[in-house]
């Protein structure tokens, strides 16, 4: 009865395949090339997925019209799994995850919107729907495999019979590590230098209220927000988490009217103004400008001898280095915890930890700590912050470890959990095919040569 439901599907999707779907142009001939249950894979969604994969920077290596059609393929079991699961997906956090996606990629790959739209052909808006479902699915798919592979476990025995099963060359090497304690002063900022930047900016405030100016070009001229600067200082939807909190408090409170500036706000960044763009949910998307105070030489060589005069003392062991952090540094997120630094790089297996791969380190630092022995405390360094502001630091080298390959003694808990991913993974594998022999699958006879991950779905078009 499956079979024979799914076939009249199909016949009517392959009626309708002169679709609007490849790289949203209209009247593009589109094709139905699989069926997996009541679902049609079509040729755009090959094809988009391509284009999307190389936005990302991937290199199309292999037969890639044989690889994506499966894993979509794979998709659609998990997503009819959850359907039939009632699994439920956090929606608002799916439209930041979407609006992080976006602004990166405006700012890391394409410069503007426009050579975003140009790339990929279509607006800005249909981009952002194309990733919120694409995010959307693939949280789903994500909530399910975890489900069903979230009591998989893995005893002592299992883990040594993966070491031994395991050729040493397979077993990952784990890079040179590092542990990096700081303290960090701010140079002094003149209150005059401050006051000038609040009435540039209560100036641009009021050229834009009196409709004199536009937010957008003023942004465009002097905002020092690198990322929001060449999109009229135009932020992105973001929730109020992802803000400053006193930012956040006037942001989430202004009126969205359309000449209304807010007034002058403090972050840790510098000094920001704000005009409202839209509201939607807990989502806000607004334009902003932000100035920075100067430095001047004098403040600047002033902290850089505080800090040299410091080092020698520890240097002599007048006071201990982290008495030195607790007394003196103004990092307030290393403060308490005797100057060490933690890991945030956002591609690192190690964030959110103390150590760091010398890639991983802040690079106005990384070249000096690298020069190091563990216990050794560097001359002060300037250093421009993540938020745009200088600062100077000395930093000791608490500990280095030499880069191995990663055995059970010193990495029991790598290798616990590489043996508890394929675990995973060969739990995730046979649910996989044994869903391929309850769902129905039809495929175009140009697919039927193509070498796949899962054979079972050939079984469909005997």
């Amino acid at each position: 009865m499956q079979k024979k439901f799914s076939r009249t599907l199909l016949a009517v999707a392959l009626a309708l395949s002169p679709v609007s779907g490849l790289f949203g142009q209209k009247n593009v001939i589109d094709e139905v090339i699989w069926m997996v249950g009541d679902e049609p894979i079509l040729k755009s969604d090959v094809e988009n997925q391509k284009l999307y994969l190389m936005s990302e920077g991937h290199k199309l290596a292999g037969n890639y019209d044989c690889y994506i059609p499966e894993q979509i393929a794979v998709q659609k079991l998990f997503l009819n799994q959850a359907k039939i699961d009632s699994i439920q997906v956090d929606d608002a956090q799916v439209n930041r995850y979407v609006e992080t996606w976006l602004n990166n990629a405006v700012s890391n790959y394409y410069g503007t919107r426009e050579k975003m739209e140009e790339y990929f052909n279509k607006k800005y808006s249909q981009i952002r729907e194309d990733q919120r479902r694409i995010a959307r699915n693939s949280e789903i798919v994500r909530q399910m495999q975890y489900k069903i592979a979230q009591n998989v476990k893995v005893s002592p025995s299992e883990i040594r019979s993966f070491v031994q099963s395991t050729p040493v060359d397979s077993l990952p090497y784990i890079p040179t590590s590092v542990e990096v304690q700081a303290i960090s002063i701010k140079p002094e900022i003149a209150l005059a230098e401050i006051d000038a930047i609040k009435d540039k900016l209560r100036g641009f405030a009021s050229e834009v209220s009196k409709g004199n100016s536009e937010f957008s070009t003023l942004a465009r001229l002097y905002s020092e927000d690198k990322r929001t600067a060449l999109q009229g200082g135009e932020y992105g939807y973001v929730g109020r988490a992802s803000l400053d909190p006193d930012f956040a408090n006037v942001v989430f409170n202004m009126p969205s009217t359309d000449r209304y500036v807010s007034q002058v706000i403090k972050t840790e960044e510098g000094y920001h103004i704000v005009q409202l763009i839209d509201k939607k949910g807990d989502l806000i998307n607004f334009r902003q400008i932000l100035l920075r105070p100067q430095i001047s030489d004098q403040a600047l060589e002033a902290a850089v001898a505080k800090l040299d005069s410091l080092r020698m003392e520890v240097n002599k062991g007048q006071i201990s280095f982290e008495d030195a952090v607790r007394d003196y540094s103004e990092d307030k997120d290393s403060r308490n915890n005797g100057g060490l630094l933690l890991n945030t790089s956002e591609n690192s297996e190690l964030s959110g930890s103390p150590s760091f791969r010398y890639e991983d380190l802040p690079q106005d630092l990384g070249k000096d700590i690298y020069k190091m022995k563990p216990g050794e405390i560097s001359q002060p360094i300037v250093v421009t912050t993540k938020k745009g502001n200088k600062e100077v630091v000395i930093v000791k080298l608490k500990t280095l470890k030499e880069g191995h390959r990663a055995d059970l003694v010193n990495d029991f808990q790598v290798i616990k959990e590489m043996a508890l991913s394929k675990k995973r993974q060969s739990v995730l594998d046979e649910w996989v095919r044994t869903k391929q022999k309850e769902t129905y699958v039809y495929m175009n006879p140009e697919y039927r040569n193509c070498e796949f991950q899962y054979p079972g779905w050939l079984h469909h078009n005997d």
